[in-house]
């Protein structure tokens, strides 16, 4: 049987919320917490570097520059690294469509491509119900008089290029007056997608297959999110308070969208995906975006048991025995509790390197 207990395993996209929680999550790991963790990032957030969670960072470039290729896999040559794992969905599309020089677990190019553009995504499920009504409608015909959402007012407008995540771009328009208004506020956007606005619960799902099966699951509800009152709307990207469920209507909505992903693009599902998904007016849940990755929140389905990344180590590792049953129950009182305030770091030197070396921190 393999050794397990000293993998060198690279985390993409290492100083962002998402990637951190992967790697805490496999720190609880009784069979992967002693392996040897390698980032890679831009380094824009100084925090993730100077948290000192990983064992050594490596600044790179953006995955649209012509040195990423040649920067990670000379990281992934000069610590032997075992397997990856992939965060940014830019990153994510990046090695679906590219020979990285590791293994990892990602789901086909195909399906990125659908999934990781709302427009792409919305359209293939269009006549299956499980998206919200909707149109494209470009800065010009939104600004006219007599323009109105194809499901009445209130509305919801946002961006739909590819990697917009967040909420970026995105209100709930109640009148003409404020959709207009923030397409002029939002001057750099050319089109946005206006659709129905679901008033119920939020939801993500975590999906997790080898070889077509799916083999792990994990549902949470958002509750509240940061900063949720200053954000136009109401939702800032991440979380303060949620809970782990467990809802076959999400399970089985997330999963036959997949799978009609998969079968629009005849391509076998592989790798994780989070899909995010919002109760209309009649508590019906509908897919408002599909995730190439993990989300924020993985770490907390560690901390009940359920851990996702370790899972998806052993699904990389094309050990899908060794992942555990396919769900798992949560007690119905339970609680994600996050707080913004975490302790404040104090570094006597931070420079960042140039790209392809290795950061260093001096307590």
């Amino acid at each position: 049987m393999r050794d397990l207990s000293n993998l060198s395993i690279l985390v993409t996209g290492a100083c962002g919320v998402t990637s951190r929680s992967v790697v805490r999550s496999l720190k609880l790991s009784q069979h992967f917490g002693n392996s040897r963790f390698i980032g890679t990032d831009i380094c824009d957030n100084l925090y993730g570097i100077a948290e000192g969670f990983y064992d050594v960072i490596y600044r790179v470039p953006h995955s649209a520059d012509e040195r990423y290729s040649d920067t990670v896999n000379g990281v992934c040559e000069r610590e032997n690294v075992d397997l990856a794992i992939v965060i940014p969905e830019l990153e994510v599309l990046h090695w679906a469509q590219h020979k990285m020089p590791v293994p990892c677990i990602l789901p086909p190019e195909k399906f990125c491509r659908i999934a990781g553009s709302k427009t792409s995504l919305y359209r293939t499920l269009e006549h299956s119900g499980a998206v919200p009504r909707f149109e494209i409608v470009e800065r010009k015909a939104l600004g006219a008089h007599g323009f109105e959402p194809p499901s009445g007012w209130p509305c919801w407008i946002r961006d739909h290029e590819v990697g917009s995540t967040s909420g970026r771009g995105s209100l709930l328009a109640a009148n003409r007056d404020e959709l207009q208004a923030w397409i002029v506020l939002n001057s750099k956007i050319e089109s946005f997608m206006v659709s129905e606005f679901l008033p119920g619960r939020n939801f993500a799902c975590h999906l997790l297959y080898h070889h077509g099966k799916l083999i792990k699951t994990g549902i949470y509800e958002r509750l509240a999110y940061f900063m949720g009152r200053i954000a136009p709307s109401g939702i800032s990207g991440n979380i303060s308070q949620g809970r782990l469920l467990n809802d076959v209507r999400i399970l089985d909505v997330s999963r036959s969208a997949v799978e009609a992903i998969c079968g629009h693009t005849h391509e076998i599902m592989q790798g994780m995906v989070a899909v995010d998904l919002r109760e209309n007016a009649n508590g019906n849940p509908m897919i408002t975006e599909i995730n190439l990755r993990h989300v924020a929140c993985t770490s907390a389905f560690a901390s009940a048991g359920n851990n996702l990344a370790e899972a998806q180590v052993f699904a990389t590792l094309d050990m899908p025995e060794r992942v555990g049953t396919l769900d798992h129950p949560y007690p119905p009182g339970n609680y994600i509790l996050r707080d913004i305030d975490g302790p404040a770091l104090w570094v006597s030197e931070l420079k960042l390197p140039p790209i392809g070396s290795a950061v260093t921190v001096s307590p």
